[in-house]
């Protein structure tokens, strides 16, 4: 036993003895991640996207549901479809691949290298009779289901704070990988956030970032250590994309924590689509129905109506009429009003959650062929929803992100207080 005021050895050389940080009383930490475009899983999501915008862009009335699955050294591609467009499905599924970045065969899965299969048939003509439009007939959904949209104020995007930091994390791993600022990465990848909140639900700090990046053996004729890997990833990805103000001395940071990411791509774990969806919509903040996006076509409203309700949710909170909204909508396939409109605003709404599920029913869309022709579906949008998430980013084509119903939604409240 020590000796009363005896001095405490030193701590062995190189390890830092932080003392471990106490979240407050109160206070919940809340975590969400995110993969880079050269994830297993992401590569069969892009690939996917990549086909159906090949066939939109020809014959905007295709109806596609195409499914990928990667691994080392092939590509097979499945699925239904109905065109007129005609489409090499290898040079499309080649040209998804090299863009991404797997070009050198030493991956154990590139561009020029790899099998493609490809299984495509035609579409059932019992969906396609329940689906189609006719003479005395709307289009109706493309299946039965439930799906989710849902905003918040914790971001300028009104995302959960979580999933849009883990998604801004792998875009910058792309952007630094692909400006060759640190020359040792490759396409694979993940990131993780947690973000710690107060009392109140107000996001106040960066409690821990997780950053696992494909690497190298070498570069440049040497090896890549551990702790080039982690000051690169933190100097040039995480300290360029989160605030300084949410991070500081207790945040804490596993770069790489196995070590060592050589092995990775299709050659490393087998990709499949849709097999992101968390990652795809709100991090697992908002809930989520279940279905897949890539490569469904927007007849499928497990696409259509998830982008329409996340609309309807961000114009909810962006005009004022609450500080959190989740909406849920029901179908059944083929028939073309929506079952069910639930609204859940958890207490933040300055009506109520029935009357604002009114307003959506009012103000809104909800009809299959109502929602494509209003947030203008039928173009060659999709592969870069499979890139970085669906929601969140304010890209010209993604329709589902602007305010064009704030006004109305607001006049609508007024009516009915």
């Amino acid at each position: 036993m020590a000796k009363k005021g005896a001095k405490k050895p030193a701590p062995p050389a190189g390890l830092v003895c932080k003392p471990r940080y106490e979240v407050p009383e109160g206070h919940t930490l809340f975590t969400s991640e995110a993969v880079t475009v050269g994830h297993p899983d992401k590569i069969a999501d892009q690939i996917s996207d990549a086909i159906l915008d090949a066939m939109i862009a020809q014959d905007p009335a295709s109806r596609v549901a195409a499914e990928t699955l990667v691994t080392t050294g092939l590509c097979l591609v499945a699925g239904e479809v109905t065109t007129k467009a005609r489409v090499n499905i290898q040079d499309v599924v080649r040209e998804t691949i090299r863009s991404i970045g797997y070009t050198d065969a030493s991956m154990g899965f590139a561009w020029e290298h790899c099998s493609v299969l490809v299984a495509l048939h035609g579409q059932s003509p019992d969906i396609a009779r329940g689906v189609d439009a006719g003479e005395n007939k709307e289009q109706g959904a493309g299946d039965q289901g439930i799906m989710f949209g849902y905003a918040c104020r914790e971001t300028p995007q009104l995302m959960p704070m979580p999933i849009q930091l883990a998604h801004q994390l792998c875009d910058r791993l792309k952007e630094v990988r692909e400006q060759a600022d640190l020359k040792w990465l490759r396409p694979d990848g993940k990131s993780q956030v947690t973000v710690q909140y107060d009392e109140r639900g107000r996001p106040v700090r960066v409690h821990t970032v997780v950053v696992s990046a494909q690497h190298a053996d070498q570069a440049g004729g040497r090896s890549v250590s551990n702790e080039e890997i982690r000051d690169g990833v933190i100097s040039e990805v995480v300290e360029a994309v989160i605030p300084a103000n949410l991070l500081d001395d207790d945040t804490v940071y596993h770069i790489n924590p196995t070590g060592r990411f050589v092995v990775g791509g299709p050659h490393g774990d087998s990709g499949l689509t849709g097999r992101k969806i968390i990652v795809d919509t709100y991090g697992g903040k908002g809930s989520h129905g279940g279905g897949a996006f890539s490569g469904k076509d927007p007849s499928k409203v497990d696409r259509s109506a998830a982008y329409m309700l996340r609309h309807i949710a961000k114009n909810v909170v962006a005009s004022g009429l609450a500080d959190e909204c989740e909406v849920q909508v029901s179908y059944a396939i083929g028939v073309a009003d929506p079952l069910s409109v639930r609204v859940e605003t958890n207490g933040t709404g300055s009506i109520s959650d029935v009357g604002l599920a009114r307003i959506i029913r009012q103000v809104f869309p909800l009809k299959p062929r109502q929602m494509i022709e209003y947030l203008d579906l039928l173009r060659p949008i999709y592969r870069k929803t499979a890139q970085g998430g669906h929601f969140g980013r304010e890209l010209p084509e993604f329709t589902w992100e602007e305010l064009r119903k704030v006004d109305e939604l607001k006049a609508a409240a007024r009516a009915c207080m």
